[in-house]
């Protein structure tokens, strides 16, 4: 009755058949042809060698997109259409014209024959009033409305437009004489330009757009830091080096700038370069200390060269009005001013003080400032100054 509580003893497992003789190794196995099929149950784990397989790594193909015709042309025209807006918006060089109407000058002569004068003494007189007021000084004025007179008195103009034409011949005979640039003798190495000016003339200003100019005419320079007196200046001259590529001998301020010259003067002739330019202190010259210093400079220069400074620019403003011949009298007997830069003729600078120059003195003017930009300091150009001052016709 307790049979139950036997156990049915568990089937017998069905015996495992034994594993071949041989069997192959992995490096047989692995040479088996891919049609052969191979069971499982025939190879024991035991028999598998791993195999580690290198992944193959693939360079990525940089395949440049090549477009047919059709999408040219369609890239093409925002291409061309963003080129045409961005010189459009690129700001032109301004002509003469435009810098010099604002001056005293040109309104008071546009002013003048905009209504169309009668040709009588009356219009000679508001002339003559004209230039002066103008800083074409008492001199040249004179003379110049006196030889219109004479041609008056003869019949030789019909109208006053012929009179306009015949004052700007005259002006343009007055001022064709001192328009001389400056040319850089390469013979001379370097050739050594010295500027000198009172304060503010902007001669540090213009320093950096002349490196800009002869750097870009492939002229090897370098400017030396001579105002060391005014402590802005030597960091303004450094600024206007990097900018350009160019190197600049310096010292610390209150050093002797007679020294710091001297020593950019070796410096460039060492390195064989074309042109050293020198900034000097601003000084007024009412200065004798100072205008006396500019002597000391010459002096030294000329143990290294005795020709050097070849050039010497005095720096004028072009706002400063009669005072520039008195400051071009003081800076010739000190250093010998052999050209003039006249800065600041754009804006309200009375303009005429070019004019007065020439009939004082006769010495060349290299360049004028017509603005803040790098190309708005010009060559000085005759014709085009005294347009630019003139009303090109009656009523204009």
């Amino acid at each position: 009755m307790f049979k139950f509580w036997k156990k049915t003893p568990k089937p017998a497992e069905p015996p495992v058949p034994a594993a071949p003789d041989t069997v192959a190794d992995a490096n047989d196995t692995a040479q088996l042809p891919s049609s052969a099929t191979t069971d499982p149950a025939d190879v024991t784990p035991a028999a598998l060698e791993p195999i580690h397989i290198e992944p193959a790594i693939v360079e990525p193909a940089i395949v440049e997109p090549v477009a047919t015709d059709h999408e040219e042309s369609l890239l093409a025209e925002p291409v061309a259409e963003a080129a045409a807006v961005a010189a459009s918006a690129a700001p032109s060089k301004k002509t003469w014209r435009e810098r010099l109407s604002g001056s005293s000058f040109a309104r008071s002569l546009g002013s003048l024959f905009s209504r169309k004068p009668k040709l009588d003494e009356a219009l000679l007189e508001e002339l003559e009033t004209a230039l002066i007021t103008a800083d074409v000084g008492v001199a040249a004025s004179t003379e110049l409305v006196e030889n219109l007179r004479k041609r008056l008195n003869k019949r030789e103009f019909d109208d006053a437009d012929q009179l306009l034409a015949a004052l700007r011949q005259a002006l343009i005979d007055l001022v064709t004489p001192i328009a001389k640039p400056l040319v850089i003798d390469t013979a001379h190495k370097p050739f050594v330009v010295l500027t000198v000016g009172v304060n503010g003339v902007g001669k540090t200003t213009t320093i950096g757009k002349l490196a800009r100019r002869y750097k870009q005419q492939g002229l090897d320079l370098m400017l030396a830091a001579g105002d060391t007196f005014r402590a802005a200046a030597v960091e303004q001259l450094k600024t206007w080096g990097e900018r350009n590529g160019v190197p600049v001998v310096a010292q610390g301020s209150g050093s002797d700038a007679a020294s710091v010259i001297f020593d950019a003067l070796q410096s460039a002739r060492s390195r064989g370069l074309d042109l050293l330019i020198a900034d000097t202190a601003g000084r007024l010259h009412t200065q004798s200390g100072l205008m006396d210093e500019l002597g000391k400079i010459r002096r030294v220069l000329a143990k290294l060269d005795p020709q050097a400074p070849h050039e010497v620019l005095l720096v004028i403003d072009g706002t400063t009005g009669q005072n520039a011949i008195n400051q071009l009298r003081q800076f010739r007997a000190a250093i010998g001013v052999t050209g003039l830069v006249v800065t600041k003729l754009d804006g309200t600078a009375k303009g005429g003080v070019i004019f007065a120059l020439a009939k004082e003195f006769g010495l060349p003017v290299r360049f004028v400032g017509l603005g803040e930009s790098l190309e708005d300091l010009r060559e000085f150009d005759a014709a085009a100054f005294v347009d630019g001052l003139l009303p090109p016709a009656l009523g204009a």
